[in-house]
């Protein structure tokens, strides 16, 4: 869980940065509301996420020091609609209630949608987003806000 989640996410900065370095950029970390808060069953998972959030902070102070800056940013979706979401479903002991329960703690009613992360995603990528770095931004239904 670790090397997948807070590994692969450092070297993916590690051996990017010198090359955003030259031209500036943005680097766009995904993570998850459970490196926001935490879960009675998922300590490995809650601790990657965790720890991919202070990596994306001090990414983003090294950045923000260069010229032209290179931004790092952090996108915390809940639970999206997808094969990931259908293994955990799958894997329930009543999958059909499994399914019916997730989308109730979410205050907005439904799950996300992948298209709405990769859309968060290029935003934070453009020059739109100029200002922005250091940041975990939930996309999560109103999950985080409770």
């Amino acid at each position: 869980m670790l090397a997948v989640n807070l590994d692969g996410a450092f070297l993916g900065c590690k051996y990017s940065f010198p090359l955003l370095r030259k031209n500036g950029g943005a680097i766009v970390n995904l993570s998850s509301v459970s490196g926001l808060v935490g879960g009675h069953n998922l300590a490995a998972y809650n601790a990657s996420k965790g720890g991919l959030s202070l990596l994306t902070k001090s990414v983003a102070l090294l950045g923000a020091r260069l010229k032209p800056p290179v931004r790092c940013n952090a996108v915390c979706p809940a639970f999206l609609e997808g094969p990931m979401v259908d293994t955990i479903v799958g894997s329930a002991r009543d999958p059909q209630t499994a399914r019916e329960r997730l989308p109730r703690d979410i205050p907005l009613g439904r799950l996300g949608k992948p298209a709405e992360v990769a859309d968060l995603c290029v935003y934070l990528l453009s020059d739109e987003a100029a200002f922005i770095t250091g940041a975990d931004l939930p996309i999560d239904g109103g999950l985080t806000a409770r």
